[in-house]
């Protein structure tokens, strides 16, 4: 492992439409991006990709500073990029705004397999890959990201396939929950509650 200075992205400037507004849901007594937020707090400095504001009631909540996308509409690539573009850390852990099981031991744990020229550090599981619970080499990710995203296409896993990348296998996946539907906030509201 490396001394890695690194900062915090939540990402939470997506359309979700098939769960319009799941970022204001209640995720264990306050809104699932302030949770996501709490959750990864403390350690690192933290920034907010959004679209726009949030509620009142959220932005006061949220005592960091929130990037709205430059290209909206374009997916998670361009918040990625937007932020990063505001931070200065040389290594950035992002996650999405729905992922209320991602936390500071986490992003230890998976910052403990950094090593010098790693440009992302991706997690892995039977199910797939895990781009947005991941570490990534600011710089690197953003010359990498701007030509894709300029292009049209938006898919982090292009982005992922161009840089120096480490997978790192996590046996329990359902650290990696979020939410996209009604089904899907009713089971993490289970374990919530």
């Amino acid at each position: 492992m490396i001394d890695i200075d690194l900062g915090v992205l939540v990402l939470g400037g997506g359309e979700a439409t098939r769960l319009p507004n799941k970022l204001a849901l209640d995720a264990g007594a306050v809104p699932m991006i302030v949770r996501v937020f709490r959750n990864v707090d403390g350690k690192w400095p933290v920034f907010v990709s959004c679209k726009s504001t949030f509620s009142s009631e959220i932005d006061s909540l949220l005592p960091c500073p929130m990037v709205v996308d430059r290209w909206p509409l374009r997916g998670p690539l361009s918040g990625l990029i937007s932020t990063m573009n505001e931070m200065r850390t040389r290594y950035v852990f992002a996650v999405a705004g729905d992922a209320p099981f991602i936390d500071t031991t986490f992003i230890t744990q998976l910052a403990a397999h950094v090593r010098p020229g790693d440009e992302a550090i991706v997690p892995k599981h039977a199910g797939g890959i895990e781009p947005l619970a991941a570490i990534y080499d600011r710089a690197a990710f953003v010359r990498e990201g701007v030509p894709i995203l300029l292009a049209g296409k938006g898919a982090l896993r292009m982005v992922i396939d161009r840089l120096k990348t480490r997978f790192v296998y996590i046996d329990d996946e359902r650290i990696f929950a979020n939410v996209n539907t009604p089904d899907d906030y009713a089971a993490v509201r289970e374990v919530l509650t």
